[in-house]
């Protein structure tokens, strides 16, 4: 097998170690291996997570939407047990970083201190609320989209895991990271992104959304009544959502810390998923 390939899988397989608790243990951990270098180069794998979580949730979606009854409440259940699956999967870390971004900065207008408070692992109200409230929106959205198809919630679902976890490699790259940075679990990951990793998260974000074109545009026109063009149309739409709410993250950390910690990739990527399901129901 080329060298290029083996890392490649052993970075992939290190970005799905740090970010999920999809096991990568015993003989195949240790083949993997670790070292800062490998976790920095590791980084442009985030939306190649995306799409193992995603695809996973997409699957488990489409199979509950099938075997439930037909009524009403079918998209609701499947978005709410969707969502709880995407939690266990990925052992809460993301929606862990939004209750330490919420907490810290709702609750300090002092740079230092709301760093300190992030660093706390006790979960306050500003977090606890933060989390509740996004949980929520993605259920009810989810379930919205479930209502006007099945097919596209499964394809809102496999999409949005990918570019929502696209958005924060372009954070790594335009900010600095701050905060304790001897005690900082990300910081080898997020101190620094290079082109060439970046690109690697670019293009899984472009494949998985031909990949969505591609397959979905005959069962989209049968379920909604959309032509591919308005199909293209919509995800484009989502995505335009999701960047707007990248870049009001991006300016809040800006100003508020001067950089970015773990924590806030975290944050923008549960906001940035909210506000790609929002772009997608607004565009129907």
């Amino acid at each position: 097998m080329p060298l290029f390939l083996l890392q490649f899988i052993r970075h992939y397989l290190l970005s799905l170690q740090f970010f999920t608790r999809i096991p990568v243990t015993g003989r195949l951990a240790v083949w993997v291996g670790f070292s800062p270098a490998m976790l920095r180069a590791s980084a442009g794998h985030f939306p190649g997570v995306g799409v193992l979580v995603g695809g996973l949730l997409a699957l488990f979606t489409a199979g509950l939407l099938a075997w439930l009854p037909p009524t009403g409440s079918a998209p609701l259940v499947a978005a709410a047990l969707g969502t709880a699956l995407g939690v266990l999967l990925t052992g809460a870390f993301h929606e862990d970083g939004l209750a330490d971004v919420a907490d810290g900065l709702g609750g300090s207008a002092d740079r230092d201190r709301a760093l300190v408070i992030m660093k706390d692992s006790r979960v306050g109200a500003f977090g606890a609320i933060a989390v509740v409230l996004v949980l929520l929106c993605k259920v009810a959205l989810l379930a919205l989209l479930g209502d006007v198809s099945g097919p596209l919630l499964v394809a809102a679902l496999f999409v949005a895991h990918v570019a929502s976890r696209t958005w924060p490699l372009l954070t790594i790259r335009l900010l600095p990271h701050v905060g304790d940075a001897a005690g900082s679990k990300s910081k080898p990951l997020a101190d620094q992104i290079s082109v060439l990793a970046l690109c690697a998260g670019l293009l899984w974000c472009g494949l998985t959304l031909a990949l969505v074109v591609v397959v979905q545009a005959d069962t989209a026109y049968i379920a909604i009544h959309v032509t591919d063009e308005g199909l293209l149309q919509a995800l484009i739409h989502a995505l335009v959502a999701s960047g707007l709410a990248w870049a009001v993250m991006t300016r809040w950390f800006w100003r508020r810390l001067g950089g970015f910690t773990g924590d806030c990739l975290g944050a923008t990527q549960q906001v940035c998923e909210v506000a790609f399901y929002l772009g997608l129901g607004l565009s129907l």
